[in-house]
């Protein structure tokens, strides 16, 4: 396989859970898979994070307002991996309660990627839901 498609492997198993994991209230495998290293930040459709303290309270945050998620899905639409970077550029769908009201949404995500002690980690998220 090539460095793109190991890439877009990990996008689609690890981060797809990840995901889907904070949506049903649980933060921690997003954390897992974000850079602990600065900088970090999230330009975000609720709120915006800069540095590793404010990324970390909004994973919080969004694990708290986050439940019973019944779908969740990532539609790719650009990628590229070129050395230790990587980024992804796509719309997520999702049907979620947020504080106990069921939501649906899309988001336009963009998301830039480093590799860190050969893993891939997270290190900015834009995400808005578009006009």
């Amino acid at each position: 396989m090539s460095e793109r498609d190991d890439f877009l492997t990990w996008v689609g198993s690890d981060l797809y859970a990840a995901e889907l994991a904070i949506h049903n209230g649980d933060a921690d495998p997003r954390r897992a898979l974000w850079s602990h290293k600065e900088p970090v930040s999230v330009l975000g459709a609720w709120r915006n994070a800069f540095g590793l303290r404010e990324v970390d309270e909004l994973f919080t945050h969004l694990a708290e307002s986050f439940a019973d998620c019944t779908s969740y899905a990532f539609e790719l639409r650009a990628c590229d991996v070129v050395g230790e970077l990587a980024w992804t550029a796509g719309f997520e769908r999702t049907s979620v309660s947020v504080h106990g009201e069921p939501k649906s949404y899309t988001l336009r995500v963009t998301q830039v990627y480093r590799r860190e002690d050969g893993w891939w980690r997270v290190a900015h998220r834009h995400g808005d839901g578009g006009p």
